[in-house]
Formats: C-alpha cells, sequence, structure tokens
C-alpha cells in the first residue's frame, strides 16, 4: 500500500530512484520499513559526515540533506512503533540542521514559541539583497519540513525566500500539538514570527500546502488578511469525507496525530477539518492544483473550493495526476512558483 500510493512523491521529493528500487525489493513487510529506510539513511549520512570532514561543504550539506528525507520516510507512517518511528525522526531533524549551513543558498533553523511548545522551521533566503518576499510552506498529515528541499528550489530560484514549518501535529510538533481544524491560530503565530524575520518583507507573504496541508493553507488565508497569495495542492475541502475509504496507514496516523483516543473519535475529528463557512472568507489569489486520478482526496473537493473562495481563482486540474500530483511534479511546480513570484511581486 505504501508503495502503490507514495512511491512518486518519495522519489519526487530526494531520494535516488535506484535507491528506491533496491529499499522497497527487499522489504517483506510494513513492520521491516523503517529500519530498512533507517539504513540507507545512514549510508547518506556518512557521505555527508565524510565530506564536512574533507572539506566539501557543499558536498556534505547535500548528503546530509538527502539522509534526512531517508530517514523522514523512514518514520512518515509508522506510527505502530512510537520509539522507532521518533528514532528515526530524531535522526533526520540532526541530518537537516547540520545540512542547512551548507546548503546553496542556506538555511536556518527557527523555533517559533506557541501553545507551551514550539514550532520549528527551515528559513533559507535565495540570493540577492533584501527585503525578500517568502512563501510559506505547510506539510500535510505525513509529511514535514525535512522532505521540502525539492519543493523550496522553485520558489528559492525565482528571489522568493521559503519558510518550511511543522505545524501542530506536524513533524517536530507532533508529540505536544494534536492536528487541530482552526490553522489560523497556529497560523497567525507563524506569520508573526516570519514576517519578523531579517530579509523578509512581512508585507508579501504567500502560503502553499500540500494533501492536508492543502486545508491548512486556505483555512489560514480565510482569517488573515496579510497572506498575499495561496496554493493548494490536493488538499480537502472536508477532511471527513470519504474517511472509510483512506488507507488504513492515513488514517491510523491521523488517530495519532489528532490525539484521538479510537478510530471513532478520530473519524469525528477528522470531520472538524472542513472549509464550509469559511472558503468564503478568502479574498486572496488562489491557485487550487488537483489530480484527477487523486485516490486519496478526491479532486471534486478542490472543486468545491475552487467555487466557494470569495477571491481570484485558478483551477489546475491535472488529468494523470495522483494524491500531491508528484507523479506529475514538472507540470505544477514550475508554475506554481512562477504564479507565487508574479502576486508577491517578484
Amino acid at each position: 500500500m505504501a508503495i502503490e500510493n507514495w512511491a512518486a512523491r518519495i522519489v519526487a521529493n530526494g531520494v535516488d530512484a535506484a535507491d528506491f528500487a533496491r529499499i522497497t525489493s527487499a522489504i517483506g513487510g510494513w513492520d521491516e520499513w523503517c529500519r530498512a529506510w533507517c539504513a540507507a539513511a545512514a549510508v547518506h549520512e556518512d557521505l555527508g559526515r565524510t565530506a564536512l570532514a574533507d572539506g566539501r561543504r557543499l558536498s556534505g550539506g547535500g548528503h546530509l540533506a538527502q539522509a534526512a528525507v531517508y530517514f523522514h520516510f523512514a518514520k512518515f507512517l509508522f506510527v505502530q512503533d512510537l520509539a522507532q518511528m521518533r528514532a528515526a525522526h530524531g535522526a533526520a531533524v540532526r541530518c537537516l540542521d547540520d545540512a542547512l549551513p551548507h546548503l546553496n543558498p542556506p538555511g536556518e533553523r527557527a523555533e517559533i514559541p506557541f501553545d507551551g511548545s514550539v514550532l520549528a522551521g527551515v528559513l533559507r533566503r535565495p540570493a540577492g539583497p533584501g527585503p525578500h518576499p517568502a512563501v510559506v510552506l505547510i506539510p500535510g498529515l505525513d509529511s514535514a519540513k525535512e522532505e521540502f528541499r525539492t519543493v523550496e528550489q522553485p520558489f528559492l530560484d525565482r528571489g522568493l525566500a521559503t519558510f518550511a514549518v511543522d505545524g501542530p501535529g506536524q513533524g517536530e510538533a507532533e508529540y505536544d500539538l494534536a492536528i487541530r481544524p482552526d490553522w489560523e491560530v497556529p497560523g497567525r503565530a507563524i506569520l508573526d514570527a516570519v514576517s519578523a524575520m531579517p530579509g523578509i518583507d512581512g508585507r508579501r507573504i504567500g502560503l502553499w500546502g500540500v494533501s492536508l496541508g492543502g486545508y491548512y493553507a486556505p483555512r489560514l488565508a480565510s482569517g488573515d488578511r496579510r497572506v498575499r497569495a495561496c496554493v493548494a495542492l490536493s488538499g480537502p475541502y472536508d477532511f471527513g469525507q470519504g474517511w472509510d475509504q483512506r488507507p488504513e496507514l492515513t488514517r491510523e496516523a491521523f488517530r495519532v496525530r489528532s490525539k484521538s483516543a479510537s478510530a471513532g473519535q478520530a473519524q469525528r475529528r477528522a470531520a472538524e477539518l472542513t472549509l464550509a463557512g469559511r472558503a468564503g472568507r478568502i479574498t486572496a489569489p488562489l491557485l487550487i492544483v488537483a489530480g484527477r486520478r487523486d485516490r486519496l482526496t478526491a479532486w471534486e473537493q478542490s472543486r468545491q473550493l475552487a467555487d466557494q473562495a470569495a477571491g481570484p481563482v485558478e483551477f489546475l486540474l491535472l488529468d494523470e495526476g495522483g494524491h500531491g500530483c508528484a507523479n506529475v511534479s514538472y507540470r505544477h511546480r514550475p508554475y506554481a512558483a512562477d504564479w507565487m513570484a508574479r502576486q508577491l511581486g517578484r
């Protein structure tokens, strides 16, 4: 199930295709998934540590950032063994943190106080003088900031800074903070922090969200007029719709990350994540991207958002696209970056 639903995404977001084939062909069952991916990640981490020790900083940063992606995919849905998952997650965070100063352009870790915990993010600024417009990158149910290097690059290439952040129930925040429907609340704290960061133009901030992040981004845009533009990629209008048809791995990850005590409670909480009554408040320009072959979130949910949003809307439906349209990333990533650069005046 994991291979069938997420193969294109895993490769599109930084895993070498030959590595993917080798790793998954040797896995006999889901209980082996995390361990196998961690073993492969360790190879890339060793390459990175060796490169840094030799003074090859750019290579070292690249290897460590790739190791972070592998460790991330080791843990991304492995909620049945939280100890093993958390160890892999810690390795992903460690590798990315150590890679950041050596990336081109470099990155900086930031921690935003929120609700007694912190929301961790990565800021990267493009070359050239600022202040720069910025795009906040919002993960989904099983993604996190460690997965976003290939997503960041098209924005950086167009002179836009990026801030990839783990919100409640995501990445580093998933242990202390539950998934929540009212993303305008954590989003406000994120926008406050990003607006005050050196080299960032707080008057020109856009949002990009994928999967469940494709709900969080327009939800934030519906409640905060500082959002100048928003991209929603394969996001649900109502996460409760089609709950029983979602993969078991997805439903269990939501149960754990929403801090639900039972499958029934998880389903009820999923129904709280809806844009009903909120979509009409979105006045910022909105680019909605969906895949006609999406088996996790029906593309018609994206159409609902497009029909109800109050501001300018562009709806890009990709006939061959699956969930997140990772299998046709060349059809939407450059386009979305161009669109965002126009909206933010870059």
